[in-house]
């Protein structure tokens, strides 16, 4: 018994393949958004490369921006077949190209799915590329007269200025690491050499941040250094008062960042799928057709179905088929090379 099947006259066919014409320009137009979304996330990846570790983080914008050029290249044929469906003589010339081009199109609306799924699972990938990303654009900061690492004091700089952020995880993620050059250090003082030899890697440590990390808003002017030493400043308690620092860390502020980026573009692509499933009407136009050539009259009322059996059936049946074709290809192993007739033979009951 066919599956949700649906009679069809001549013209509801008309205006169904006028519909999935229409339908299918559409999803041209939603295959270049695609494009646009993973374009769009990887251009935003590829601005901060230098704060992430090396992760495949680019696997989701890399799929949606093939999933989308698929979509185009897909629903620009779907298009011309739909429209020329329209005349049922027209039809014969894409009848063998329909249940190919809907099992992929089955296959691409599937894509587009797990596309979004990614798009929702990326967080932890993301979280433990800013963990080690940031640890070494710190412990580099200082390496200004370094080919290569010059830059990142500029990038730690306006990232902690635009994203209102401070350290990793906090700003006493700077207290633990050297972020000043040596070359800034007055090695004539004695207070220098004395910091410098306390630390058993050699490092000139101390309870300052960077000027990148004071808060704007702020009506004292910042406290960078010696934060932590309440008498080094005026009316300053560093238990109680408020530090005009930026609170927030840098990786929660990426990490907050990116993954409204990620939510809002899966969210999209779901909708996009929501949107391809409603081309399954494609099969009830190709089944519905099928069914006028076999009646031979262009006006008759045909019907339309997406299985022409149960499910059970049509899997059981399909199961079979792969089954035979494993046992002509277990006789085309064994046997061939006693009997070259084989070969021939097995040839013409599989065509």
């Amino acid at each position: 018994m066919a599956v949700l099947k649906v009679k069809f006259t001549k013209t509801k066919r008309d205006k169904l393949a006028q519909v999935l014409w229409v339908l299918n320009w559409i999803s041209v137009v939603t295959g270049l958004i695609l494009f646009s979304l993973g374009l769009f996330l990887k251009v935003e990846l590829e601005k901060r490369r230098e704060l992430m570790a090396e992760r495949e983080l680019h696997s989701v914008p890399n799929m949606l921006i093939t999933v989308g050029l698929i979509a185009c290249a897909i629903n620009f044929l779907g298009g011309k077949i739909c429209y020329d469906c329209v005349d049922t003589n027209k039809f014969l010339r894409w009848k063998l190209v329909m249940l190919p081009y809907i099992i992929l199109t089955f296959f691409f609306t599937l894509c587009i799915l797990v596309g979004a799924l990614m798009c929702y699972s990326m967080r932890g990938e993301l979280e433990e590329a800013l963990v080690v990303g940031l640890q070494d654009a710190m412990r580099f900061y200082k390496d200004t007269d370094t080919p290569g690492r010059c830059f990142l004091k500029r990038t730690v700089d306006l990232l902690q200025i635009q994203f209102q952020c401070c350290g990793n995880t906090g700003h006493r993620d700077w207290f633990q690491i050297q972020w000043v050059s040596n070359r800034y250090l007055d090695m004539s003082c004695k207070e220098v050499v004395d910091r410098i030899r306390s630390n058993v890697e050699g490092k000139y440590l101390m309870d300052g941040v960077p000027f990148s990390c004071c808060n704007v808003n702020s009506p004292r002017p910042c406290i960078q250094y010696q934060i932590t030493n309440n008498s080094a400043h005026y009316n300053y308690d560093y238990q109680s008062e408020e530090l005009n620092l930026w609170k927030r860390g840098c990786r929660q502020a990426l990490l907050e960042y990116y993954t409204s980026i990620m939510h809002s573009i899966g969210f999209i692509v779901l909708i996009i799928w929501l949107f391809e499933v409603v081309l399954t009407g494609v099969r009830y136009l190709q089944t519905a057709l099928e069914n006028v050539l076999r009646q031979g009259d262009p006006e008759c009322e045909s019907d339309g179905y997406l299985l022409e059996t149960s499910l059970a059936e049509t899997a059981r049946s399909n199961f079979n088929i792969i089954k035979s074709l494993g046992k002509l290809n277990q006789i085309n192993t064994t046997d061939s090379d006693r009997d070259p007739n084989i070969n021939r033979t097995i040839s013409l009951i599989i065509f």
